[in-house]
C-alpha cells in the first residue's frame, strides 16, 4: 500500500504541472454552468425539481466528457514513460506493475474526482438558487457522482491498456480517440440502425438490452437516468432505460472499472523496457 500511495503521489505531482488539468476543471465548469442555467425549461412539464432534470443534462454531458477526459489524461501513462526513457528505471524499483497501474489511477482519478466534483457543485449551487424544491434531487445527483467516477476509471484503465499496447504516444492518442468515437458515438448509432432494419424483430427485443448494458457508456447513462426518474428528459437510445432493470445497469457500471483494469494489467505484463 505504501508503494502504491508513493506512485499515486509523485502522478497526481507530475499531472498537476500538466494541461489536461486544467482543462479538465474547466470543461466540466463551464458545461455544467451552462447545462444549469439553460434547465429550467422542462421542469414545470416533467412535474420535476429543476436539479432532477439538470441531472438528466449532465448525464448526457459526462457520457461524452467523461470518457474523453480519462482518456486524454490515460493515453500516454506507459507510452509517455516509454519514449522518455523512464519506463526502465520505474520497473527497476521493488514495485509490482499492477501496484504501478493502481497508482496512476488513484492519481488520474483525484483529478478527475475534482473536476467532478467542482461541475456538480456547480450545478447544485445554481440549482439551489432558483428552485426551493432543488433538495429532492439531492440523491440524483450524488449518484451521478459516484458514478461518473467510475465511469471515469473504466476509461483510465482502458486508456493504460491501450499505451501499453502501442508503447508510443502518437499511436496511443489515435487509438484512445478510436475507442471514444467507437464507445462514446458510433455504438449508439449502429444499435439504432440496427433498430431500423430489425423493425422489431429479434434484435430489438432481445440483443439490444444487452448490447446496451454491455456498453460502459450506455450503462452509465441508463443508470442514472433511471434512478433519477428523469428518463422523461431522454431521447434516442436514453429512451430504452424504463426497458432494463436498473440492477443490470448497476451491475455494469461496478463490473467494468474492474474489467478495464485487468485488461490494462495483462497488456501492461507484456511490456519489455
Amino acid at each position: 500500500m505504501t508503494r502504491i500511495l508513493s506512485t499515486a503521489g509523485t502522478e497526481f505531482r507530475i499531472a498537476l504541472r500538466n494541461r489536461w488539468v486544467a482543462i479538465a476543471l474547466v470543461l466540466m465548469a463551464v458545461f455544467s454552468l451552462v447545462l444549469s442555467l439553460a434547465g429550467s425549461a422542462p421542469t414545470g412539464g416533467l412535474g420535476v425539481d429543476r436539479l432532477s432534470v439538470i441531472v438528466a443534462s449532465l448525464t448526457s454531458l459526462s457520457v461524452y466528457l467523461i470518457p474523453l477526459l480519462a482518456l486524454l489524461m490515460s493515453f500516454d501513462a506507459i507510452a509517455g514513460e516509454a519514449e522518455r526513457g523512464t519506463l526502465p528505471l520505474l520497473l527497476a524499483y521493488p514495485t509490482a506493475r499492477e501496484e504501478v497501474l493502481i497508482g496512476k489511477l488513484l492519481a488520474h482519478l483525484a483529478i478527475l474526482t475534482l473536476a467532478v466534483l467542482l461541475g456538480h457543485g456547480l450545478a447544485a449551487s445554481v440549482a439551489f438558487w432558483t428552485d426551493e424544491n432543488a433538495l429532492d434531487g439531492l440523491p440524483a445527483l450524488a449518484r451521478l457522482s459516484w458514478s461518473s467516477i467510475l465511469l471515469g476509471a473504466t476509461f483510465l484503465g482502458a486508456g493504460y491498456a491501450l499505451s501499453s499496447l502501442s508503447r508510443r504516444p502518437s499511436g496511443a492518442a489515435g487509438l484512445a480517440i478510436g475507442l471514444w468515437l467507437g464507445l462514446v458515438v458510433l455504438y449508439d448509432l449502429a444499435l439504432l440502425s440496427a433498430i431500423v432494419a430489425d423493425n422489431g424483430g429479434w434484435f430489438t427485443t432481445e440483443a439490444f438490452p444487452i448490447a446496451l448494458i454491455a456498453n460502459p457508456a450506455d450503462a452509465f447513462r441508463l443508470f442514472n437516468l433511471t434512478a433519477s426518474g428523469a428518463t422523461a428528459a431522454a431521447a434516442g437510445v436514453a429512451g430504452a432505460a424504463d426497458a432494463i432493470p436498473l440492477w443490470q445497469s448497476l451491475t455494469s457500471v461496478l463490473l467494468w472499472p474492474l474489467v478495464a483494469l485487468a485488461l490494462a494489467a495483462a497488456a501492461f505484463r507484456k511490456v519489455t523496457p
